[in-house]
């Protein structure tokens, strides 16, 4: 009877997992072997295999490599920006102060607003007629088109910032009440002052929620091209000339060669990212534990 238990289970777990499967495939293992495939071969016609020609073409490509050296420079500030800022404020709401919920609620609320309406509320403070320009004018001074100059990259950090902030603070809140009360209060019986508190055991103890957070705030940098485009259009100022910029740029001239290596080049990337992250929580665990 047992056997046959089993065997029924097995049969209703592929079941079920049939559907994703067969979902997975068509939307994920099947374009990423033909990507892959389309980044070996000189063009879609001929289809002619050129091995690793493609990937060398992008390195010596000055726009892919400035776009490369732009992302990498936007996400070393926007992410440990989000998680410093984001552990902040979620350390200040766990404690017990006025209004706090309603704190909450305003910082979550970015996760719900459309990007339309993130661009519309950008464009209306930093466009060439924007609130911030009206502001300079009316001291005296010539109004500046803010992306279309240095300031672009800052401006889009703020975007990114504004975007997750939130979302990441939800996350280190319910970490820090996951952690006992009962540290703490020895901790300072031991005379232990904040900054040991925090080092030893805030710290210690939301290294998974970190670990997370550090992936997701990763992830998100990649997704700020949305706000990016439909801020400054295809062809931003050069800070902000990202690894999206350029992909899509290949897309529209229908150059998928380059289009998916340098897809393939920033997966790898994103990949080697976690796997550093992975190797170190393993051994911040390892002490712990």
């Amino acid at each position: 009877m047992r056997k046959k238990f089993k065997i029924k289970d097995k049969h209703l777990a592929w079941i079920f997992l049939t559907p994703s499967i067969i979902g997975f495939s068509v939307f994920y293992a099947i374009p990423f072997l033909g990507g892959m495939y389309y980044s070996l071969v000189n063009n879609s016609f001929n289809e002619e295999f050129v091995g690793l020609q493609n990937y060398i073409d992008l390195i010596k490509n000055p726009s892919f490599m400035k776009a490369v050296t732009n992302t990498a420079i936007f996400t070393s500030l926007s992410v440990p920006l989000n998680i410093i800022l984001s552990l902040g404020l979620a350390i200040l709401l766990n404690k017990k102060i006025v209004g706090k919920s309603i704190f909450r609620t305003l910082f979550i609320t970015p996760l719900v607003v459309p990007v339309a309406s993130i661009v519309f509320v950008m464009q209306s403070i930093f466009d060439i007629n924007g609130a911030l320009n009206a502001l300079i004018t009316a001291f005296g001074q010539n109004p500046v088109d803010w992306m279309k100059t240095d300031w672009a990259r800052g401006i889009i950090i703020i975007v990114y910032l504004w975007k997750n902030i939130g979302y990441s603070m939800v996350l280190f809140l319910s970490g820090l009440q996951n952690i006992p009360i009962e540290f703490y209060e020895a901790a300072r019986i031991d005379g232990a002052g904040v900054w040991k508190q925090f080092t030893n055991i805030t710290l210690v103890y939301l290294t998974p929620t970190t670990f997370f957070v550090f992936i997701m705030s990763i992830i998100n940098s990649f997704k700020v091209f949305r706000e990016a485009y439909l801020i400054s259009g295809v062809y931003p100022h050069s800070s902000i000339y990202m690894l999206q910029h350029y992909m899509n740029n290949m897309f529209a001239e229908l150059d998928y060669q380059k289009l998916t290596a340098a897809a393939f080049i920033m997966a790898v990337f994103i990949v080697l990212i976690v796997l550093v992250l992975f190797g170190i929580e393993r051994k911040i665990n390892k002490s712990i534990n």
